[in-house]
């Protein structure tokens, strides 16, 4: 999903840049109310884990990569608007040391992953627990589709990018697109279920978006009695 280097036209690079920027300063701003001592190690070892997670990539048509996002679970860890800040992070890190992703095109990879991605996923499951009754299994189910959902509308946007463009058509690259990161989505889903599951279970209040009220799974200790 990393767009490299003149695959993008000044004016679209330009007008991708302009919300990516705007999101990733909201955010910052936001940062300063909401870390704390709790949250600044939760922030650095989420950036660290889709740092890891968008090594691995899949050529795709058109110059671009697919590859895990990391985006909704680093959105219900921390918030959409800090998620935000995490993936721009990461995200210039790898263009500027890795050459994942270009330095003209960071505005938009900024945009599809980090505003598209996170924030998109974060206050849609945020909108979710504050309208639905939800419990821990539907939410993690949620949070699994949202998941999806953020792969595939970055990928979207990537490829309409592209299209803009002219660097490749969009009915050339949109198919393969959408349907190398539909599958992309479902590890990315299994993914953000597990590790959201796990810390679910013995901190959840290290979750910034869950449902009221969960508590940490409790497991029964086993109860040893003599032998008669």
């Amino acid at each position: 999903m990393h767009i490299p280097d003149g695959f993008l036209t000044p004016g679209v690079a330009a007008a991708a840049a302009v919300p990516a920027a705007g999101a990733v300063a909201y955010g910052l701003r936001h940062a300063r109310s909401r870390l704390d001592e709790r949250r600044v190690p939760l922030l650095g070892l989420t950036a660290a884990f889709v740092f890891a997670a968008q090594m691995l990539n899949f050529p795709v048509a058109g110059g671009t990569s697919g590859h895990l996002l990391g985006a909704a679970l680093c959105a219900v860890l921390l918030g959409p608007w800090l998620a935000c800040v995490a993936m721009a992070v990461v995200l210039t890190a790898q263009a500027f040391l890795f050459a994942d992703g270009g330095v003209t095109a960071l505005g938009a990879n900024v945009l599809n992953m980090g505003v598209i991605g996170a924030v998109g996923a974060g206050l849609g499951l945020a909108l979710a627990v504050r309208l639905l009754p939800l419990g821990r299994t539907a939410f993690l189910a949620l949070a699994g589709i949202a998941a999806w959902g953020a792969v595939m509308l970055g990928a979207l946007a990537t490829a309409i990018q592209l299209g803009l463009s002219g660097t490749v058509p969009l009915g050339v690259v949109l198919p393969p697109m959408l349907s190398v990161h539909a599958l992309i989505g479902v590890g990315e889903a299994v993914v953000t279920v597990a590790a959201l599951g796990a810390v679910l279970a013995t901190r959840p209040d290290l979750v910034a978006i869950r449902p009221r009220g969960l508590a940490p799974l409790v497991v029964p200790t086993a109860v040893s009695g003599r032998a008669s």
